[in-house]
């Protein structure tokens, strides 16, 4: 109760008349972006620069996402899949912002812009498998945090695996080889890219 008469005296003295309006109901979030159902994928706004991956996963609906995060309602395991491969990482870590040198993901920069594939329905099901995969490895470490997971140094050999064959996957998806660093495949990322805009504005 005194976290909802401290939300109402805020609001109340708020100079912007629809935060006054929302004074009445101090119980309610002004604004509500939350899935009504299902689970949605969980991407940290912050993540260290010393990861290769960063750590997303799936939260239920009625845990409440805070503005830390992003989220994607409904995702599939294929995007799950494509979100955490080695190919949309390597693309966030050149276009994503900065906080010091730790990424900041933006939902506009980088998730917005990120040139998706076409995949067969062969290929989908396979990245949707190696998703399966990735989360299957986690549950087996029920007592870590997905930061204790992906931490460079202690990253589980059976989690770094299953994120291996993942990648393999969407590199396939892609038509990109396996051999590719992450410049080569993130020029390869810009040129579809610039493929994807022209056909957009023409």
């Amino acid at each position: 109760m005194e976290r909802i008469e401290a939300v109402k005296k805020m609001r109340s003295a708020s100079s912007k008349e629809s935060t006054r309006n929302w004074a009445a109901y101090p119980y309610l979030f002004t604004e509500n972006r939350q899935p009504e159902s299902g689970n949605y994928l969980v991407i940290p706004r912050v993540s260290s620069e010393r990861r290769i991956y960063i750590p997303i996963g799936y939260m239920p609906s009625d845990v409440i996402a805070s503005d830390a995060v992003q989220i994607v309602p409904n995702a599939t395991l294929y995007e799950f899949g494509m979100l955490i491969s080695i190919v949309h990482n390597a693309w966030m870590r050149v276009v994503c912002g900065r906080l010091k040198s730790d990424y900041r993901y933006s939902n506009d920069i980088v998730y917005n812009n990120f040139p998706w594939c076409s995949p067969t329905d062969e290929q989908k099901a396979k990245i949707a498998q190696t998703a399966q995969t990735v989360l299957d490895v986690r549950n087996r470490f029920p007592e870590a945090s997905l930061a204790d997971l992906y931490d460079e140094m202690l990253m589980p050999v059976e989690l770094r695996k299953a994120h291996q064959e993942n990648d393999r996957a969407v590199m396939q998806a892609y038509g990109f080889s396996l051999k590719m660093t992450e410049g080569e495949i993130v020029a390869e990322l810009f040129k579809l890219y610039e493929n994807l805009t022209v056909k957009g504005s023409s």
